[in-house]
């Protein structure tokens, strides 16, 4: 023998059964005597050790459930995917090739890039926030066009909540004063009630 002791584990049901077996096995360097397979199986697992091989599963349910993860797994990144390719169409959908201008002109003199994100004037041009960005693509790209909040904050922040309206006012204002910054003759009217458009003088 290798040194290691041994354990005789034995099973019986009834008290007289397993003082008769401790007689029997009472020779033996170390013995176990429990009342039940699931009580001996209670005890290896408590004397095993830690880097032992865990034992397969013995029901269908824990068989099932790796494969179960493997297939929510494989259905949350099906659904992202899908999402991700929603979202990219609908930007090649709503935002164009070329810059969104004012003006019918070859050279339109108001125009928002979308490619640098910057505001465009006669040569000078301003950088815009992301916000701004997506709020003057709705107007410089219909001037006179009253734009109402809902349909604004549907656009530019992808929700139908309003509240009481601040971030869109908040946005209009830097708006307002970067167009003044420019040197520009368009002007953001405040339609009450309704919504904003764009004026070009």
């Amino acid at each position: 023998m290798s040194g290691i002791a041994s354990l005789v584990i034995g099973i019986a049901s009834s008290p007289a059964h397993r003082r008769q077996l401790a007689q029997l096995i009472g020779g033996t360097e170390a013995f176990l005597i429990v009342s039940s397979v699931d009580q001996a199986r209670r005890f290896l697992g408590m004397v095993r050790r830690p880097d032992a091989v865990q034992p397969m599963a013995s029901t269908p349910a824990e068989r099932a459930e790796p494969t179960e993860r493997a297939e929510r797994t494989e259905r949350t990144e099906r659904t992202e995917r899908t999402e991700r390719t929603e979202r990219t169409e609908r930007t090649e959908r709503t935002e164009p090739a070329e810059p969104v201008a004012v003006g019918g002109t070859s050279t339109p003199e108001l125009s928002v890039d979308s490619d640098r994100r910057v505001l465009c004037w006669r040569g000078r041009e301003i950088d815009l926030t992301p916000l701004e960005h997506d709020f003057l693509r709705c107007l410089v790209g219909t001037p006179g066009h009253i734009w109402s909040y809902q349909r604004l904050h549907r656009e530019v922040w992808g929700t139908e909540h309003l509240g009481r309206g601040s971030d869109l006012h908040s946005v209009v204002r830097r708006v307002r004063r970067k167009l003044v910054r420019l040197g520009t003759s368009a002007t953001i009217h405040t339609v009450r009630g309704v919504g904003f458009r764009l004026a070009v003088n």
